[in-house]
């Protein structure tokens, strides 16, 4: 679903005068920016960022992508920092290694320490995008896009033929039809994410925003759940091929996660999807961040990277194939101003009634990064343990 594992870009001819006084300090040379991904983020950005390296070849020489799980990324940089020798520059990251890196103080304190290289919050961010910016990236992670996300479930309306309606009819279905449903573990899923964290007010759970203390229907009905289900896959990827060849016939799902994999022919066309009473949104949001130790020079070229990342144009992009439906976290970004493969693939595979739920549902913002570290941890601990992939 992704680019290539590794990619260099070479920076193209145009100019950018250097940074005004008062900002980031203006660079000496451009700098080579090893940029890596661990939420899929480069499917929604990277044209912009190679587009932005192109134009501004005195702040860049090239670029260099890789990708890897989120689960590992925190380990990793805490062990560079810890040595002095930090080669990773940017990070675009999900929930989970953004919780875990505010956790231990591994990034840079971006909309504090550079403000005035940075666009205000409240301006450019739309309202629902501001709220997890604030709840959420906190001063550290630059908020790039947004999706209402879910939680959803997808699935194969030929197989399935009673549709639940309740969080009892999904148990019931599922206890009844064992193996033929799954989600993938949440530290490493959207999808799984949003489902861990929807399902407190869907069964209305004492504080949904407490999961230690506040989620005993959560937890017990997780577990009752797992009887039903022989293992969690370690990423959405694997549901998604999984329903896509008949293994599955419910699988949970997004926004995004339902709309680009039909996109590319992994998932039939002709998937459904439901949702079930009580949902509430769960957004998903994807950061920018730069991890402390990365030198000055690069700083200055990384921030001034992420102030054009927030430009109408570039966010414009992040349409795409409908992967993080709808994808913008800024105002006023309509489809009407994405590129014209943008349009022309959510013409054919968005679902109308997309537009009605997004507005019609409540949104709550996800656990704090702490708590949600939490969650994750006990998930893994009393869910999903026992449940691994068959060898």
């Amino acid at each position: 679903m992704n680019h290539p594992t590794r990619r260099t870009v070479m920076a193209g001819a145009a100019g950018l005068a250097a940074l005004k006084a008062g900002g980031a300090q203006a660079q000496s040379a451009p700098v080579a920016l090893n940029i890596i991904d661990v939420a899929g983020n480069l499917q929604l950005t990277q044209a912009a960022i190679e587009k932005f390296a192109k134009d501004n070849p005195k702040l860049i020489s090239r670029l260099n992508f890789s990708r890897a799980p989120s689960p590992e990324l925190p380990a990793k940089i805490k062990a560079q920092q810890q040595a002095n020798r930090v080669d990773i520059d940017l990070v675009l990251t999900g929930p989970g290694a953004m919780s875990d890196g505010i956790q231990q103080g591994l990034w840079l304190d971006v909309w504090k320490s550079h403000a005035k290289d940075l666009p205000k919050p409240e301006e450019v961010y739309h309202e629902q995008a501001l709220m997890m910016q604030r709840n959420f990236g906190q001063n550290e992670g630059v908020a790039v896009v947004y999706s209402p996300s879910g939680p959803l479930f997808e699935y194969a309306p030929e197989r399935l033929k009673a549709v639940p309606k309740t969080a009892e009819d999904l148990l019931a279905y599922v206890k009844q039809n064992p193996k033929r449903f799954t989600y993938a573990r949440p530290v490493n899923s959207g999808p799984g994410w949003t489902w861990l964290q929807g399902l407190p007010y869907i069964l209305g759970d004492s504080d949904p925003s407490d999961p230690m203390n506040g989620w005993a229907k959560s937890w017990a009905y997780l577990k009752e759940l797992g009887t039903g289900v022989d293992y969690y896959p370690a990423g959405t990827a694997a549901t998604m091929k999984e329903l896509g060849e008949g293994t599955r016939d419910v699988i949970v799902s997004t926004l995004g996660w339902d709309i680009n994999p039909r996109v590319l022919g992994i998932v039939p066309k002709e998937a459904k999807v439901f949702v079930l009473d009580k949902t509430h949104w769960i957004p998903d949001t994807q950061f920018m961040c730069i991890p402390k130790g990365v030198p000055a020079d690069k700083v200055t070229a990384l921030v001034a990277l992420m102030a054009h990342m927030l430009k109408p144009e570039a966010q414009a992009v992040t349409y795409d194939k409908g992967y993080f439906y709808p994808g913008p976290a800024v105002k006023g970004v309509t489809l009407a101003m994405a590129p014209q493969e943008s349009r022309d693939i959510l013409a054919e595979y968005g679902r109308p009634e997309y537009d009605g739920l997004i507005t019609s549902l409540p949104t709550k913002p996800p656990l704090t990064p702490e708590r949600l570290v939490a969650a994750f941890r006990r998930w893994d601990q009393e869910i999903g343990v026992g449940h691994g992939a068959p060898q």
